[in-house]
């Protein structure tokens, strides 16, 4: 149990990370974002709500309350990521494992937790 905690913790706790870090590329290198979105067909009025998304997605899976709404915070995020995945492929500019390591972090966070409260669930 302890170990899955670890990799639990850890597999959130990078993909927090990630989700930071790509929100504040988006605040703070704007300019490129915007070209990016552009190229990649999309209006450039989505990067802030994007980066709100993402901060709140962050605070979600980092809190220890409020499981129904990580249950959908997980398959939105998984979506974000397989849009992101394809967007790099299309456009060839090679970004696109910073997507794949981020769906593999989901995952492994997402099924590790379901397996936690389940063994949490079955000892009280």
């Amino acid at each position: 149990m302890k170990t899955y905690k670890i990799t639990y913790w850890s597999a959130t706790g990078l993909l927090s990370l990630m989700l930071i870090m790509s929100s504040g590329m988006y605040v703070f290198n704007n300019e490129a974002i915007q070209e990016t979105f552009i190229s990649l067909g999309y209006p450039s009025y989505l990067i802030y709500p994007i980066v709100v998304a993402k901060l709140t997605a962050v605070a979600i899976l980092l809190s220890q309350k409020g499981l129904l709404i990580k249950e959908w915070v997980y398959p939105a995020l998984f979506f974000e990521f397989v849009l992101a995945f394809f967007a790099h492929v299309m456009t060839g500019d090679g970004d696109q494992f910073g997507a794949i390591i981020a769906i593999v972090l989901l995952l492994v966070s997402y099924f590790l937790g379901k397996k936690i409260l389940k063994v949490k669930k079955s000892l009280s």
